[in-house]
């Protein structure tokens, strides 16, 4: 497998179109949800789908395909501690464990330069399966300080790992340093 020209490093081209429905969804909340797809013949990123006003978090799962790889964001509302009516915008890098070796390749090394034409993401997160971006994720971003999320599954007899508060640490990763792997997002 080889990629062709400067896409391997720089990644895919954006097109206009997915540009300005970004902005639509950021600016005019004409879309609730935009999900994107890498056109290899035209080597730039398309959307694909957008999803109204009116359509909720599930749809917007629904939409995402099983097997393949996509980019997606989310106009998420929701109401803060205060009684603010508020909405953060969500960018997901959709990468489903079953989905083609070049896929994966071929979206891993566009996603930075495709993130970096849309201003106004307030959170990212990566995701291989539904429950990667669960709305409960999506709730406690949204009321937290946390601006990116990889979820990582640890089965408790392989997990080597220990818990300081809230946070996850590695204590014999690499050279026995002591390594922060995240912050909890609920109970154990």
């Amino acid at each position: 497998m080889s990629f062709r020209g400067a896409n391997a490093s720089s990644g895919m081209g954006v097109s206009e179109h997915s540009k300005s429905t970004y902005l639509e969804l950021q600016r005019k909340k004409v879309f609730r949800y935009v999900i994107f797809k890498i056109d290899e013949n035209r080597k730039e990123v398309v959307v694909e789908k957008t999803g109204g006003p009116s359509e909720s978090y599930d749809d917007f799962t629904d939409s995402l395909p099983e097997a393949d790889c996509r980019y997606a964001v989310f106009d998420f509302d929701f109401v803060t501690s205060e009684n603010c009516q508020k909405s953060k915008i969500f960018f997901i890098a959709w990468s489903p464990s079953v989905s083609r070796i070049r896929s994966k390749m071929l979206y891993a090394t566009s996603k930075d330069r495709f993130r970096r034409e849309l201003q106004g993401i307030h959170y990212e997160i990566q995701a291989t399966d539904p429950t990667e971006m669960d709305l409960e994720y999506c709730s406690y971003l949204s009321l937290s300080q946390c601006t990116y999320v990889i979820v990582v599954k640890i089965t408790p007899e392989k997990a080597d790992f220990e818990l300081r508060g809230s946070e996850l640490w590695a204590p014999h990763c690499c050279d026995a340093s002591q390594v922060k792997m995240g912050v909890l997002l609920g109970d154990i």
